[in-house]
C-alpha cells in the first residue's frame, strides 16, 4: 500500500531536518574526545530511532556498510513506520568520524531521501569524482580529461587564468600525482584530512567557500550522498567506480551494477527529487558546529529540495 503513496518531499523535509539534527546532537559529547568508534555509534543510534518516526516505508540504499559489518543502518534495512511513502535513504549519520574525535572542521550529520528506486545503489568502493559548482555549462569538465585540462577548461569558463582556481583534494598518498598535476598549472590546492561530501559541496558556494572544484577519489556512497547536495544546491559532478579485486567487483555485482567503466553523471546517481539535510557536528564552511553551554545545545541544518531549488538553512536551540 505505501507504494501507492505520493513522495511529499515538502512534508517530509522537516522531518528528515530533524534527523540530522539528531544524530549530530548525539555525537556532541564526543567531539574531541579521541574516541570515533564511540561517536559515530552515537550518531548512528540517534538517527536510527528519529527516522523510524518519520511517516515512510524507508529502505537504506546508502548506509553503514553491508548487514553482515553493521548491526543498524545498513543497506537494505527498511526504516520508518511503513505507512508512508516508498523512499530510498542516503545516510552518513557522522561523515567526519575522524574529524569529529579530533574536534577538526566540517564534520556533518548528513541524510538524503528521494522516491524508492531512484538512487544509485553505490558499492563500498572507491569512485573518481569530479565536481563543480553552478553556473557552468554542461559537461565544462569531464573525467575524460586530465587534471590539469579541466583547471584550464574551468579557468577558461569562469573568465579567468588557472591561478584564479582552487580545487579540493582528500590529502591521501594515492593522490600525488594528481596534486602535482593540478600545481603545475598554477592553480590553488585545499586539502582536506577527511569529509568528501562536505569537499563536493564546497563548489556549489564557491563565493563563501573559495572552492571551485572537486577532484579524486574517495568511497562511492559519498559520491551518492555528494550528488543528492548538487541535485539541491546546483552543480555537476561525474563519478567513476573504481576496483582494486574481485571482492570489490562483486559487491557491484551485487548492487544490481553491471558496466563497471560506466561514467555516472549526477542525475544518473540520484535520477528523482531528492530532499538533503546536513547538521554541522564541528564549525566548518559550509555549517556552524555545535553549540554547548549549560542545560542546552544549539545546531545548524542545511535543508534543501531539488524540485523548488530551495535552501533553508535552520538554527535550533533545545535542552539537554
Amino acid at each position: 500500500m505505501s507504494q501507492t503513496v505520493d513522495f511529499n518531499d515538502r512534508m517530509l523535509s522537516l522531518g528528515l531536518a530533524r534527523v540530522s539534527e539528531a544524530a549530530a546532537i548525539a555525537s556532541a559529547k564526543l567531539i574531541g574526545r579521541g574516541d570515533e568508534k564511540a561517536a559515530d555509534q552515537a550518531a548512528v543510534d540517534a538517527m536510527r530511532t528519529q527516522l523510524n518516526l518519520l511517516e515512510i516505508a524507508g529502505t537504506v540504499v546508502i548506509g553503514e556498510g553491508e548487514r553482515d559489518e553493521a548491526p543498524m543502518l545498513f543497506i537494505g534495512e527498511e526504516v520508518g513506520t511503513g505507512k508512508g511513502p516508498a523512499v530510498d535513504i542516503a545516510l552518513d549519520p557522522l561523515e567526519g568520524t575522524t574529524l569529529t574525535a579530533k574536534d577538526m572542521p566540517n564534520a556533518l550529520a548528513v541524510i538524503s531521501m528521494a522516491p524508492r528506486g531512484t538512487m544509485l545503489h553505490a558499492p563500498d568502493v572507491y569512485m573518481e569524482k569530479l565536481a563543480v559548482g553552478p553556473g557552468y555549462a554542461e559537461g565544462v569538465v569531464t573525467l575524460d580529461m586530465d587534471p590539469a585540462e579541466r583547471v584550464r577548461q574551468l579557468a577558461k569558463a569562469k573568465g579567468g587564468t588557472a591561478q584564479d582556481i582552487t580545487v579540493c583534494i582528500l590529502e591521501r598518498d594515492r593522490h600525488a600525482d594528481l596534486i602535482k598535476a593540478v600545481r603545475s598549472t598554477g592553480a590553488a590546492i585545499r586539502l582536506i584530512t577527511d569529509g568528501d561530501v562536505a569537499g563536493v559541496m564546497h563548489c556549489a558556494e564557491s563565493e563563501q567557500t573559495g572552492i571551485d572544484m572537486y577532484m579524486g577519489s574517495g568511497g562511492a556512497p559519498e559520491g551518492v550522498l555528494a550528488a543528492s547536495a548538487l541535485k539541491c544546491m546546483g552543480g555537476q559532478i561525474y563519478g567513476k567506480l573504481l576496483f582494486r579485486n574481485d571482492d570489490e567487483r562483486g559487491r557491484a555485482e551485487r548492487a544490481g551494477i553491471s558496466d563497471f567503466n560506466r561514467i555516472y553523471a549526477r542525475d544518473d546517481m540520484v535520477t528523482a527529487d531528492v530532499i538533503f539535510a546536513a547538521t554541522g557536528v564541528t564549525d566548518g564552511s559550509l555549517l556552524r558546529g555545535l553549540k554547548r553551554e549549560v542545560g542546552w545545545i544549539t545546531t545548524e541544518t542545511v535543508l534543501m529540495r531539488s524540485k523548488t531549488g530551495s535552501v533553508r538553512r535552520m538554527t535550533y536551540r533545545t535542552p539537554v
